[in-house]
């Protein structure tokens, strides 16, 4: 898998990920250069190459001149989802995928978790988008500081979260008002797919359903946009609660 453009490749270096080797346009050689400055920093074997070479290489189309040569994403366990929690003396926060398919919408989840303090999300290993080049690219770096835990069984996850006292919410329409519910405390939020929404069985699982309240003719925001009304929500009412 490959790390591209300026900020992921940094990000990347500087949270340790394996980086085989790192392209870069030889128009930047002469150049101060962050990038270069860090490769040399982290001894990172470095090749420099005509735009045209990178444009073929590039699996984005969009690598500004950086391509980083990395191993398989590493994706972490549940465990070490709640470890970190506790390690930073917080109360958990962690997001739920449940069947979120666009490269796209999982980078853009990845980059609102991971300015709200998540500390980790969890995607099914089937039918559900994976970590790859264009959630890498998507999440703009983001991805290098958030734990992603890939599991068979979501419902599995969800007993492994209630068992060390977190309350799980399904975002899905049909439900309590977000607004009106407090979302204090140790929480796991169910964000569903782009066309179907949480699945039924998944949304019986979990202890209540949130809902946003929407004005206009569309019934449904973006599975990304979602993520990140809710998110920053449960980020709102922490903020207010420990100002009390």
């Amino acid at each position: 898998m490959n790390l591209e453009g300026k900020n992921e490749v940094i990000e990347g270096i500087k949270n340790g990920s394996t980086i085989n080797k790192l392209i870069i346009d030889k128009n930047y050689m002469s150049r101060k250069d962050d990038v270069i400055s860090l490769a040399k920093k982290y001894k990172i074997k470095t090749e420099f190459l005509p735009k045209k070479v990178m444009d073929k290489i590039s699996k984005t189309g969009h690598h500004q001149g950086y391509i980083a040569e990395t191993v398989d994403f590493e994706y972490a366990d549940v465990e070490d989802i709640l470890n970190l929690a506790k390690e930073r003396n917080e109360d958990a926060f962690v997001v739920l995928l449940d069947g979120i398919e666009d490269p796209h919408n999982l980078g853009a989840i990845i980059r609102s978790c991971e300015c709200a303090g998540v500390h980790g999300i969890i995607i099914p290993k089937i039918r559900a988008c994976q970590v790859n080049e264009t959630v890498v690219r998507t999440s703009a770096g983001a991805i290098s500081n958030m734990k992603i835990a890939r599991v068979t069984n979501l419902k599995e996850a969800i007993d492994t979260l209630k068992d060390n006292g977190l309350w799980i919410y399904s975002a899905e329409i049909g439900g309590q008002d977000i607004y009106k519910t407090d979302l204090t405390g140790p929480i796991g939020i169910v964000i569903g797919s782009e066309g179907n929404g949480t699945k039924q069985s998944i949304k019986n699982y979990c202890d209540a359903v949130v809902t946003l309240p929407l004005f206009g003719s569309v019934n449904s925001l973006n599975a990304s946009v979602s993520c990140g009304i809710v998110v920053y929500e449960v980020v709102r009412q922490r903020i207010s609660k420990n100002k009390k």
